[in-house]
């Protein structure tokens, strides 16, 4: 399966969503290549190489930037799972690699300026839609306080819902420090010991390719 991992806004943490679903799946022993099209910030090529300084399980990871449809294509056959990462704004790279993806997954925080670039996002799903019909795409929220008496999660959930094309994930994932210290470790938090931040990408993973693969 081929996931592109972007939205049209930044810091929705798409980069560290990446990371820790390719490692989850490396856990199961899939063969994973991550592909680094965020030709500005080189977060998933920094993460594969502190990974591997760090002595942990080496991640296949490559640098592409441009058009993607091609390069995509091409390596499809010679992995289980393909992650790119793109760049947190509307470009050529999420553009191409969609025409080319599975699914597009796009983290977003329950704050209204995430809220609101969803409407472009989707927008861009749509055009690619016309090349790749069968294109799935999943709204993920991410970065939730964990403050039981907070009503940001609900009113993110009901703003969402009316979005038709795309489904809205089960699995929220919320704001913990381990999501934070991962990418400085070269590790993913289901190696590390906060087990509530195990178990959300665990249930997000699941999630996501019992959807892909019904």
């Amino acid at each position: 399966m081929i996931i592109v991992f972007g939205h049209q806004k930044g810091g929705t943490g798409k980069s560290t969503l990446t990371v820790n679903m390719a490692v989850e799946l490396q856990r199961q022993g899939k063969d994973v290549l991550l592909v680094d099209a965020d030709p500005t910030i080189r977060t998933t090529s920094n993460f594969t190489t502190d990974r591997e300084e760090a002595g942990l399980p080496s991640l296949q990871s490559v640098q592409k930037s441009g058009s993607l449809h091609k390069f995509l294509e091409e390596f499809r056959p010679k992995f289980d799972h393909i992650l790119v990462d793109v760049p947190g704004k509307d470009s050529k790279e999420m553009r191409t690699a969609l025409t080319a993806a599975d699914m597009l997954i796009s983290p977003t925080r329950a704050t209204q300026a995430d809220l609101d670039a969803v409407a472009g996002l989707l927008e861009t799903v749509e055009g690619a839609q016309d090349f790749n019909e069968n294109l799935k795409s999943m709204l993920v929220l991410n970065f939730v306080s964990s403050n039981v008496f907070t009503k940001e999660r609900e009113e993110a959930q009901s703003y969402l819902e009316d979005f038709p094309r795309v489904r809205l994930a089960e699995t929220v994932l919320h704001q913990r420090k381990a999501f934070a210290d991962c990418l400085a470790d070269g590790k993913g938090v289901v190696e590390m010991r906060d087990a509530k931040a195990k178990a959300e990408i665990q249930l997000l993973t699941q999630e996501v390719f019992t959807w892909g693969h019904p």
